[in-house]
């Protein structure tokens, strides 16, 4: 009896997952044959109107991104560099690679200063 309950569930677990993926298949066909339609409407009234069949092109300039991200990082570190007065000429170099010395950085007393390399 146990082995004709397994048998039972397996073959239908077995159809269960085959009807899923036939839904699956049937979908994306149809979202396909959608976006086909769609493509010939367009390019029809395009012939249509004579105008030039233009294609579908995401235009995307991938030096956007690194020129965003390169002018974020100047506006927060280039508005700090006059901010604070460096002491002496080795605080000035380390200061002008951090973007200013950092408030109350005058105030540690439980860690001695080494030379910046």
């Amino acid at each position: 009896m146990n082995d004709f309950v397994a048998g039972v569930v397996s073959l239908l677990l077995r159809v269960v997952v085959i009807a899923m993926g036939l839904v699956l298949f049937a979908s994306l066909l149809v979202a396909a044959l959608v976006l086909a339609l769609v493509w010939m409407l367009r390019a029809g009234w395009a012939r249509l109107t004579g105008r030039p069949v233009t294609p579908w092109a995401m235009r995307v300039d991938p030096r956007t991104g690194f020129s965003t991200v390169f002018r974020s990082t100047e506006r927060w570190s280039s508005g700090r560099r006059g901010a604070a007065a460096p002491s002496d000429a080795g605080d000035e170099a380390a200061a002008s690679r951090r973007g200013g010395i950092l408030p109350g950085a005058a105030q540690v007393t439980d860690v001695e200063a080494r030379e910046v390399r």
